[in-house]
């Protein structure tokens, strides 16, 4: 006959650690305290345990730990999304500076790469991020949370143009628990540079300064110009378009478009993955892209405060103002430098031997 687990290692022992939790929805009665930490809430990956790694990375303490009970309102969210994208830069290196030339999206592997890496200070791109993302609101607590996938626009010297082309980018989209009506946020945590530095609500036409510079950004609602099946009373869905401007004076244009409405899963993600990552006609395999958001004020704030990119080998910042140049590297040796010294990512020198041969190798030329 199996014994019995003492009573003390059961709730009792639990909430003399994680007292906060006593009526919080993660607590199931028959676990022991090894149980909760290893616990995965709303089919999340992640473990309470891993959430305080998560926590402890960016830069947060205790008190946004579910077993704290925090309120999950915007405040929290934003404070979230906030540190998400300071902590973990955008960055396309794994595709580069990695002998398998290959981006791996399993959850697990994500959070060793961007948390629990001994070299730290990783990131990733658009797939990584938010579905690394996803799984760390889900361990926070957010539910009613799930993928959409993102129609971009190429670009011409910097700027939008163009057809929307076929799924090439993702975003979260989440409902806000306690709110009436229900509010939906989107939550892009890897679209660089340009992306919305806060989480933005599905509302259309609804105006919003993106923190650095002058720039605004909104959601129109319409069709795209190549669909054809436009009728509503059938199920004809229009298309939410991602726009933005400069300055209040300048004309509006598009990045992105998408349908919340259209869940994509996490396989879809695995066979977008392959086409970006692996495609020498895509530009992640030719191009090396680094973006990090910088935060700054008072200890304790997630003020966003500029931006530093690095595009193949221009490195480039804006400090909320205008963006300006601000190196050019011609060799493997000063990209490495400046990977390590400005964007506080490190390299293992099999990593930078990787890129020998490659299309984004950097030859002094």
């Amino acid at each position: 006959m199996t014994p019995s687990r003492p009573a003390d290692d059961r709730l009792v022992g639990f909430t003399l650690r994680y007292p906060m939790m006593q009526k919080s929805r993660f607590i199931d009665p028959t676990l022991t305290m090894a149980d909760h930490d290893n616990f995965k809430p709303n089919g999340s990956a992640y473990t309470l345990s891993q959430v305080s790694q998560y926590l402890s990375y960016v830069g947060l303490d205790e008190s946004y730990h579910p077993s704290s009970h925090p309120v999950l309102d915007l405040d929290y969210l934003t404070t979230i999304f906030q540190a998400q994208i300071t902590s973990f830069p955008y960055e396309n290196l794994s595709i580069h500076y990695n002998p398998f030339h290959r981006i791996l999206l399993d959850p697990q592997h994500l959070f060793t790469k961007l948390v629990t890496s001994p070299r730290r200070g990783r990131g990733g791109y658009c797939m990584e991020l938010s579905i690394f993302f996803s799984h760390i609101l889900r361990a926070l607590g957010f539910s009613s949370i799930h993928y959409s996938g993102v129609r971009n626009r190429n670009r011409t010297n910097g700027t939008p143009q163009g057809p929307y082309n076929g799924y090439v980018h993702l975003v979260n989209i989440l409902t806000l628990p306690n709110t009436n009506p229900a509010q939906q946020y989107i939550l892009d945590a890897g679209f660089g540079g340009d992306g919305p530095t806060f989480p933005l609500p599905l509302t259309e036409h609804l105006i919003h300064h993106n923190t650095i510079g002058t720039q605004q950004i909104r959601y129109t609602r319409d069709w795209l110009p190549d669909q054809r099946f436009r009728d509503e009373s059938k199920g004809a869905l229009k298309h939410w378009i991602y726009e933005y401007r400069n300055s209040p004076e300048k004309p509006w244009n598009s990045y992105y478009a998408f349908v919340p409405e259209h869940e994509f899963t996490e396989l879809d993600f695995e066979n977008l993955n392959v086409y970006l990552s692996e495609c020498e006609r895509n530009h992640q395999t030719y191009t090396v892209l680094v973006i990090r958001f910088l935060r700054g004020g008072e200890e304790g704030e997630q003020k966003i405060k500029g931006k530093v990119m690095m595009v193949q080998g221009e490195v480039k910042q804006n400090l909320g103002g205008r963006t300006e140049l601000v190196k050019v590297c011609r060799t493997e040796e000063e990209r490495t430098e400046v990977l390590k010294e400005v964007f506080g990512i490190n390299l293992t020198e099999e990593e930078k031997g990787a890129i020998r041969g490659w299309a984004s190798e950097l030859k002094g030329e």
